[in-house]
């Protein structure tokens, strides 16, 4: 019996220790202040920062061993910095992505990633192997956790605060000389929409 409780113990013991191994490597990811980023655009006083997940090494500390570029699905890491004075609403807000042939693509919502069949493949870059058709009774890559758990979720942004996550667009290819269209943004305290943003994703 005494053996059994030991065998127990450790095995319980052994099963907290990959939990909470688990969870350390789940946290690694952290968003840099606005203002070190060097695709941004300040206007009213509020920055948003962007910035493009293409190769492996970009993808590897936000999303593990899965990369959404390869999967036909871009994600763009948006950061707000809010110093106004009054609180800015977000729960309206809008993304767009826009190519350089004035293509706009809608985000697509995190929770809808994991259910995507046969989302194109991009054409540019490394070669991109073929996602195959998905279904809620599929393994996705695309439902691992760290998808919609690091996706831009934030509703309000208090003055002097910051918020940021992940958009997602299905677009066929990645560009430089895109362009992240940003709308919808409220000021709390007016109830009036800040101007919109469009924030140059490289410096060409």
């Amino acid at each position: 019996m005494t053996g059994t409780r030991f065998g127990l113990r450790l095995l319980l013991l052994a099963s907290i220790a990959i939990v909470v191994g688990s969870a350390a490597e789940k946290t690694t990811f952290q968003a840099k202040p606005a203002a070190e980023y060097p695709h941004r655009q300040t206007s009213e006083k509020v920055t948003i920062a962007a910035e493009q997940f293409i190769t492996d090494e970009q993808t590897k500390d936000a999303f593990g061993k899965t990369n959404p570029w390869r999967m036909g699905i871009l994600p763009v890491l948006v950061v707000i910095q809010n110093d106004s004075t009054a609180a800015v609403r977000v729960d309206r807000i809008r993304f767009i992505y826009v190519l350089p042939d004035r293509t706009r693509v809608e985000s697509t919502p995190a929770s809808d990633l994991r259910y995507l069949k046969g989302a194109k493949t991009p054409t540019t870059g490394p070669a991109m192997p073929k996602l195959p058709g998905v279904s809620r009774n599929n393994k996705n890559p695309l439902g691992e956790w760290e998808i919609e758990g690091r996706a831009f979720t934030a509703k309000m942004i208090p003055p002097g605060q910051s918020a940021s996550g992940f958009v997602y667009f299905q677009v066929p290819e990645s560009s430089n000389a895109a362009t992240l269209y940003v709308s919808g943004l409220i000021n709390a305290a007016t109830s009036n929409e800040l101007f919109y943003f469009e924030v140059p994703l490289s410096g060409n």
